[in-house]
C-alpha cells in the first residue's frame, strides 16, 4: 500500500489536514501539512478552516485541538499514544494540591488533560512559559504544574519562589551528565542545546535552554556547524532538512542509540491512513468541560500574539 498517496486522496477528498509534532517520526512529519511545537499546533488548531484535523503527537495534543476547534472533526492515530507528564498530574490530585495552596495563580504546562486545565488560569509551553509567568507580578504567589524540571527552570532565571508539582516527561529524565560530558569531549566545539524539561544538572551545563522551536531557530542563527541536542530525537529530522551542512548529534541513553518518547512512535502512516478512513478514534470531550479548559488556553494565545 502507498500510504503517502493515500493519504494525500483521503485528505482531499475529506477536507482534512494532518498537524504533527516535532517528535514524530520522519515519515510522519514529511506528509504533514503543519510541523511544530506545542505552541504553534494549538495556534494552527485554533484557526484551521479544514472540517477534519488528524493530530499526530499524543493525547492532549488532540484533546487541545478539540478544545479550540469544537466544531472540528479531531482524529489521532493512535488513541494509546499518552504523555508520561499528563498521567503525572491526575486531576483530582492536582485539585487537591490547589486547595493546599490557597489565593495562588495556578499555571499549567500544555501537557496536561483537559480536566486539568480546566483547573487551571493560564496554559504555558515551553516556548512561552518564561514569558507569560513574567507577565505576574514578582510576587505573585504561583502554583506550577506538572513539570518539575520546567518550573525549576523557570524559578531559576526570573527568581520566583513558584510552587511546582512533581511530574516529569520519562523522555528528558533519561538523560545523564555523563553521557553529555562525553560527548562534548568528543566535539568540544559543539554547543550544548537542552529542552527545559531535563534535570536541572543537565541544563547547568548546556549553552543554549529552549523550547524545540527555540532550540531549532538558535541551530539556524548560529555559526557552529555541529550540536548536540539534547531531548527527543525526532526534532533531528527537521534540523537536518532545514540546516543541511549542520552535524546534530542525539545523546545517547541507558539501552538506546538516541531517546525517543515510545508514546510518539506509536504513530505511523498506516494509522494516520486508517483513522482518516474510518474517521476514527475521534477526540470527544465532555462539552462543559471544554468551555471550563478553553479558557486559559485561549489566555496563553491572547499572551502569546
Amino acid at each position: 500500500m502507498d500510504w503517502v498517496k493515500k493519504i494525500a486522496e483521503l485528505k482531499k477528498q475529506k477536507n482534512a489536514i494532518i498537524m504533527a509534532h516535532y517528535y514524530q517520526d520522519a515519515a510522519i512529519q514529511d506528509i504533514a501539512d503543519y510541523v511544530g511545537d506545542s505552541l504553534a499546533l494549538a495556534q494552527w488548531a485554533a484557526k484551521t478552516d479544514a472540517d477534519i484535523i488528524v493530530m499526530c503527537g499524543v493525547h492532549f495534543m488532540g484533546e487541545t485541538a478539540k478544545i479550540l476547534s469544537p466544531s472540528k472533526k479531531v482524529l489521532v492515530p493512535d488513541t494509546a499514544a499518552g504523555c508520561s507528564l499528563a498521567d503525572s498530574c491526575p486531576a483530582d490530585e492536582f485539585a487537591s494540591f490547589i486547595k493546599q495552596h490557597p489565593n495562588h495563580t495556578v499555571i499549567s504546562y500544555v501537557n496536561t488533560t483537559a480536566a486539568v486545565k480546566a483547573l487551571t488560569d493560564v496554559v504555558v509551553t515551553s516556548t512561552n512559559a518564561k514569558a507569560i509567568v513574567d507577565t505576574f507580578p514578582k510576587d505573585a504567589p504561583i502554583i506550577f504544574g506538572p513539570d518539575y524540571n520546567l518550573g525549576n527552570y523557570i524559578n531559576s532565571v526570573t527568581g520566583r519562589k513558584m510552587v511546582l508539582w512533581k511530574g516529569a516527561c520519562h523522555v528528558h529524565e533519561k538523560f545523564t551528565v555523563d553521557r553529555i560530558k562525553a560527548l562534548k569531549e568528543q566535539y568540544p566545539d559543539a554547543p550544548v542545546l537542552t529542552h527545559p524539561e531535563c534535570k536541572q544538572e543537565i541544563v547547568e551545563i548546556s549553552d543554549y535552554v529552549g523550547s524545540t522551536q527555540a532550540i531549532l531557530n538558535y541551530a539556524g542563527k548560529s555559526d557552529a556547524s555541529t550540536f548536540i541536542v539534547v531531548t527527543e530525537s525526532g526534532i533531528l529530522h527537521k534540523m537536518r532538512q532545514a540546516y543541511p551542512t549542520k552535524t546534530f548529534i542525539a545523546p545517547s541513553v541507558e539501552g538506546a542509540a538516541c531517546n525517543e518518547c515510545n508514546y510518539m512512535r506509536l504513530n505511523t502512516l498506516e494509522k494516520v491512513y486508517n483513522c482518516l478512513l474510518n474517521e476514527s478514534p475521534q477526540i470527544i470531550i465532555d462539552e462543559e468541560l471544554a468551555q471550563k479548559a478553553v479558557k486559559p488556553i485561549v489566555r496563553m494565545l491572547d499572551l502569546s500574539k
